[in-house]
Order: structure tokens, then sequence, then C-alpha cells
């Protein structure tokens, strides 16, 4: 039987709920439930213009922009149609370093990547539940996301610091950091311009709203840039999401908006979770919860398109936790507690 390997796959969970994909509940896919900003749409109309036109082949604009909002200059920026597509180059390069070490859960994407150039993979499995967490200290490509999808474990700064002295290449999958506000976020980006062996890449897709839309970026030496943009197809972002990239990025109002939401509604939606027999949630900095399941996910996965049409994450794709776990976005307060009132209706613990 088929079974999605990302969330968001609101056509399949709708055939197995039986309706249409606009009644589902989706907390499969990590996307800022607060959606697009309310100006985007005006400014989408306003600009239709652009799609009988090629985009700068060079996305001068963009990358002037996203720079400046990093305090970093153009050369050292990078953009593509979402983070998915951007990894495919980053893959490409850490498979020139020989062994890479993937730390584990780790995101299809990120597996796929380092296949796709036949890269020699060495899997470091996360112990996300303990307080301390030492990273393997040295070797030739270390991939990892910060916040780490999909346990939310959010690496600290310097730790991850103290390895950029010892790795030949670090890619850093920062695709959650912008949902940590200024005093929580552990982002290295400040450390780019005293290491070339740094490359981090960031997604203004799950932050946005925009997941139909993709839009992407890495930030690293301006010699790795250049070596990407070689590698890569043109005109790899559409007129429309170039255009808006940098109004985004300019979005003060929604990005308070954004932390608020996150600070106000993670911490009952944990709890309620953790409230329920037979599932264990563990902490989490991101917009995502893991949850440990004593119903097999895939089952938990049907009850609750059957029963209750919400669509939640099983971990089959991550092989390392199997039907073992499922992930849950965080949404809003209503959406949480309908989520919650159909998993303590369905008999999750064993009898």
């Amino acid at each position: 039987m088929y079974q999605p390997q990302h969330g968001g796959d609101r056509l399949w969970a709708a055939q197995v709920a039986g309706c249409e994909p606009e009644a589902i509940l989706d907390f499969s896919a990590n996307i800022n439930p607060l959606g697009a900003p309310a100006w985007v749409k005006d400014f989408l109309r306003q600009n239709l213009h652009l799609i009988t036109h090629y985009p700068d082949p060079h996305y001068r604009q963009l990358r002037q922009e996203i720079g400046a909002f990093h305090h970093l200059e153009p050369a050292w920026v990078w953009v593509g149609n979402g983070a998915a597509h951007l990894l495919t180059w980053l893959g490409r390069d850490l498979a020139t370093t020989g062994t890479v070490t993937l730390v584990t859960p780790a995101f299809g994407d990120h597996w796929r990547a380092l296949k796709a150039f036949g890269a020699h993979i060495q899997s470091w499995r996360l112990p996300w539940a303990q307080k301390e967490i030492n990273l393997p200290q040295s070797g030739g490509g270390l991939l990892l996301s910060n916040p780490h999808n999909p346990t939310g474990y959010l690496f600290p700064k310097d730790q991850l610091k103290a390895l950029l002295d010892t790795w030949k290449l670090v890619v850093i999958d920062e695709s959650f950091m912008d949902f940590l506000p200024p005093g929580r976020e552990q982002s290295l980006i400040s450390l780019l311009p005293e290491f070339p062996n740094l490359v981090i890449l960031r997604s203004l897709t799950k932050f946005y709203g925009l997941a139909g839309l993709r839009l992407g970026y890495v930030l690293a030496h301006p010699e790795k840039i250049q070596q990407y943009r070689q590698w890569d197809a043109p005109w790899s972002v559409n007129g429309l999401a170039a255009a808006l990239g940098g109004q985004l990025l300019q979005d003060q109002e929604f990005q308070q908006r954004t932390w608020e939401w996150l600070t106000v509604h993670y911490p009952p939606f944990y709890q309620g979770l953790a409230l329920i027999p037979g599932l264990e949630p563990y902490p989490s900095a991101a917009n995502f919860i893991l949850v440990k399941t004593a119903l097999p996910a895939p089952e938990l996965q049907r009850r609750l398109l059957v029963n209750h049409r919400i669509l939640i994450r099983d971990t089959l794709s991550y092989p390392e936790l199997g039907a073992g776990y499922v992930r849950v976005a965080v949404r809003l307060a209503g959406e949480n507690q309908r989520l919650l009132n159909a998993l303590g209706s369905e008999g999750i613990a064993p009898e």
C-alpha cells in the first residue's frame, strides 16, 4: 500500500478518509498555521505581469535583499526552488569529502541528496532524549538539521562552532530556525566569514506559509556559491517568488506574531499530548513534536483519517524510527484541541 514519504499529502489522506482534500485537518506538514502574510495575495496579483518574462538569471535583487537581512554581501547567497532543491547540490558537494556523517533520524531529502551522487554515508544516531549530546568530533562531511527534524532537538551554537575546526565540510539545514525568536535561535550564520567550510541552508516555505510557491536559499563562502550556481539549472526560482522573497524578510510584524503564536500554543499542546495514555511526546524547539506511540503509527494515522479527518505524519520514512513514532505540527488552539480529543478517543494505550 502506498504510504507518503513527506507530510502534506492531502490528496492521499482524502482518499483514505473518503472526503474532499479541503476537509482534511493537516498536522503532517510543518507549515505556519497563520498562513502567508495578509498582504501576499495582493502582492502576487499586482505582480502577475512577471510571469510573461524570464526572471533575472542571477537573481541580483533577491540575493541583495537576503544578504542584507543577514548582513552579508550578495556573493554569499544562492537561491533555489525551496530547500529540497538546494539540498541536491549540497549533496554533490558533500559527496566529494570522503565519508559523509549524517545525523539520524534524518529528513528523507538528506538521504536522497547524498545517495544521488553516490556519497559514502555514515549514519550517526542522535540520542535526542539525553540532556547532553556529544556529536562526532571530526571527519569529512557532516550534515545535520538544527532544530533537528524530526525530533525538534536544538543544538547549541557553541557546540556546533567547536566542530568547524575539525570537519572538512559542515552543512547545517536551518529550515526551522526562523521559528525561534532572536533570544533563542542558535544559527551559525554569523560564523560564515570565519569558516569557509560552513554551509547553511534556509527555507522561506515553512515560516511564511508558501508551500505551493517555494523559495529557499543557501549561505556560504562566495567560492562555494559560485560552484553551486554553475551546477544548478538556470531560472530555478520563478519570477513571483523572486519578487516576493525580499519583502517577506522585511515583515517584522508577521515574524513577531509567529513567535508569539508558537510561544503561546506549544506548551498546552505538548502537555495535552503527554496526558494521553500510550503517547510520549519529546520536547521540541521547533513548530512540530515527535511523539512515541504504543499503537503502530500507520494504524493510528489511519484511525485519525477515517474517524476524524485528521492527518498526522508517520515516521516510516525514518528508518531509525519506523512504526513506533508519529510527528505532529503545532497549529492553532482549537485545531490542537481537536487532535487531542481525537487521540484521546482512540484507546492508544495497550490494554
